[in-house]
């Protein structure tokens, strides 16, 4: 609505995980690295956690965009999945054919995939995403197929990914053996001040180089202090905000319009004080569960 008013050529703050939008802040910069190098050098077992719309996807988008064509990726998104459902998933995202849902012949058609990649010199990667709501037992179904490796090499990286939560189930005592194969776990804040601001320009910059609009100072701060630098809520108070402004034919978007954009999502009587408190009530960063759940469109990548 607003993006033609403002000189934009596509929505600025549109709430998917599109990585031309990616921005490298330290934090997501480093979960990147860390699982980029642990795909690459064949680690095995890789945990990436964070809050609710704090980036984790944009993350893993922007991993497998960076992985050679010498890589065999997966991605489950189903996560309410027994043991045997998840290793017949597993095997069909993998391009597998006639499998039945039998445990042994699941582990052994998987294994023979492996082996075959590992003999054309692939890679292959498999991420879970919205772990912390897979089952104990089907946990440790993915242990087992991290079992599969040859004396040199593991066959297969595997990348959890999920909220908080997801750190209390790896940690529990009965999963101590998964734990022991994890390589990698990151758990991705939100941005800092700074970062949202720079966050914001590089969205507005990206979205139209020549757009018209601007934030104020004022303005951006009120915007890290309701989104606590989560990228999903600086998104959505900043597409409030724009429409605000749009309505107002004003090109500067103040602390005011802001306000005005917070109070559409929140209500009118939103206010600081008993928003702050909830968040130190509950010692969370993250005030409710995300309004739509964004699954990772996941599938064989090549």
């Amino acid at each position: 609505m607003y993006e033609a008013r403002f000189g934009f050529e596509c929505p600025p703050f549109n709430n998917v995980p599109d990585t031309t939008f990616f921005f490298g802040s330290s934090r997501h910069n480093e979960a990147l690295a860390r699982l980029l190098y642990t795909v690459e050098a064949r680690r095995g077992f890789a945990v990436l956690t964070g809050e609710v719309g704090a980036g984790k996807t944009t993350v893993t988008r922007a991993l497998f965009r960076r992985l050679g064509k010498d890589t065999v990726t997966a991605v489950v998104t189903n996560s309410r999945l027994t043991g045997v459902q998840l290793l017949y998933t597993v095997a069909r995202e993998f391009g597998m054919e006639d499998v039945e849902l039998s445990r042994p012949k699941l582990l052994e058609s998987i294994n023979t995939f492996l082996i075959e990649q590992l003999a054309a010199d692939r890679n292959v990667v498999l991420l879970v995403d919205e772990a912390q709501d897979l089952p104990m037992g089907t946990l440790e179904e993915i242990r087992l197929i991290s079992n599969l490796e040859t004396e040199r090499d593991k066959l297969i990286q595997i990348i959890l990914v999920g909220q908080p939560e997801l750190r209390d189930s790896i940690d529990h005592p009965e999963l101590r053996q998964l734990r022991q194969r994890i390589a990698m776990r990151y758990h991705l804040l939100g941005l800092k001040l700074d970062e949202t601001k720079a966050y914001v320009v590089h969205r507005m910059r990206i979205a139209g180089p020549a757009h018209s609009v601007r934030f104020t100072e004022r303005a951006l701060n009120t915007v890290h202090r309701y989104a606590r630098g989560i990228p999903r809520l600086i998104n959505l108070v900043c597409d409030k905000a724009l429409l605000v402004a749009y309505t107002d034919d004003v090109e500067k978007i103040d602390q005011r319009t802001v306000m005005e954009g917070i109070r559409e999502i929140e209500g009118p009587g939103f206010s600081f004080k008993e928003y702050e408190r909830e968040f130190q009530d509950s010692g969370k960063t993250a005030r409710r569960k995300p309004f739509i759940r964004l699954p990772f469109a996941g599938g064989r990548a090549r």
